[in-house]
């Protein structure tokens, strides 16, 4: 058995590694264009980048390694099987549970390292990419607007300009926050942006816009103000130019949600947007715990799949991966968004996919075994 062992985990190893290497260099390549415009057209630091690229390893791996495993799976035992190597095995008594029982481990040992990867690794890794990015924003303000994209860091107002070139702007529309009284709206063409010395406040130089400026017997009310030039000033906001910054749900850990979650239980206020926060750290643990499951189940899946197929093709080995993960992600993000919106339990929801797939992965294999 020592023998068949080796040789199952020796044959599994090599479309593993193969497979891990091909999806991960072709989802960083996808990231690596928003690098790129990141270095070429907002003058982020060649070192920063270099920080980026390493910061977005972790996420793609927690997509990728199930992915690896799962086509692994399928490639190698369909090859086994087409060649009649399972049935020689079955031949000599081997059953389809010491056959596969290498891989199932496998993947239950990479199913355990990814929860360590999807709860410490990846949400420190997301929120170090996000200080970095906010950080580069005090040397570099244009790194930091994004084109068509509306803009909070900025205190007191609401920024989006549709293109950026350098410290070029174009089509900027602010909205300046008042705490009584209705919100300024100013519509510029073009643009220029100036950092401030001290790097804690930007100024606009705008050019060909309208403005709305408060009537002097009613500040309630505005009328329209026509500029050729025009200059704001914008400060940053206090917790980007110090360097704090407040954790998202995704950048915390399972421990750091549970604290949040008690904290939330112990105001004692019932309210639905305390019950919709709790909701929402209760997805997040159980998505970080099933995700990283994925791995054991997509195995337990192609497994029977994989031998009763009996083709060694490399595209329907791919086709049948393809259908796995994607109704697999079917059901998991469907399962996130019915807990989110309060429909199920976050326990059933997330973890509806993992247990439907451990399900039909146990009724496929006794099949097979009484075949």
């Amino acid at each position: 058995m020592k023998i068949l062992r080796n040789y199952i985990i020796k044959e599994i190893l090599g479309p593993l590694l193969a497979s891990l290497g091909v999806f991960t260099f072709v989802l960083l390549i996808g990231n690596m264009l928003k690098l790129a415009d990141l270095l070429l057209n907002k003058g982020v630091n060649i070192q920063d980048i270099i920080r980026l690229f390493f910061y977005l390893i972790p996420y793609i791996l927690s997509y990728t390694i199930p992915m690896a495993i799962l086509t692994a799976t399928v490639l190698c035992f369909s090859r086994l099987a087409s060649d009649n190597e399972i049935t020689a095995m079955k031949a000599n008594g081997i059953s389809l549970y010491k056959i596969g029982l290498p891989v199932l481990i496998i993947a239950l040992i990479i199913s355990l390292g990814s929860v360590y990867l999807n709860d410490r690794v990846l949400p420190a890794s997301h929120f170090a990419s996000i200080k970095l990015v906010k950080g580069a924003a005090l040397k570099n303000p244009a790194a930091y607007l994004e084109p068509g994209t509306f803009i909070k860091s900025f205190k007191g107002y609401i920024v989006r300009v549709n293109s950026i070139d350098g410290d070029a702007l174009e089509g900027i529309l602010i909205y300046q926050l008042r705490e009584k009284g209705p919100t300024r709206t100013i519509i510029a063409k073009k643009g220029r942006l100036i950092t401030h010395p001290n790097g804690n406040a930007i100024t606009l130089k705008l050019t060909d816009g309208t403005a709305d400026e408060p009537n002097p017997e009613d500040p309630n009310m505005f009328y329209k103000l026509t500029f050729k030039t025009y200059d704001m000033t914008l400060d940053l906001e206090k917790s980007l130019s110090r360097g704090k910054f407040r954790k998202k749900i995704k950048d915390m850990t399972i421990k750091e949600l549970k604290e949040d979650i008690a904290s939330l239980k112990a105001t004692g206020v019932t309210s639905k947007h305390i019950k919709k926060e709790i909701r929402r750290r209760l997805t997040e643990i159980h998505r970080k715990i099933a995700m990283a499951f994925s791995s054991f189940v997509f195995v337990l899946v192609a497994l029977p799949l994989a031998i009763n197929t009996k083709k060694r093709e490399k595209a329907i080995g791919f086709a049948i991966s393809l259908i796995i993960l994607l109704i697999y992600y079917l059901l998991l993000f469907g399962g996130i968004a019915l807990s989110l919106r309060d429909i199920v339990p976050p326990i059933i929801g997330v973890w509806i996919a993992n247990a439907a797939y451990f399900l039909i992965g146990v009724i496929l294999t006794f099949i097979i075994i009484e075949q």
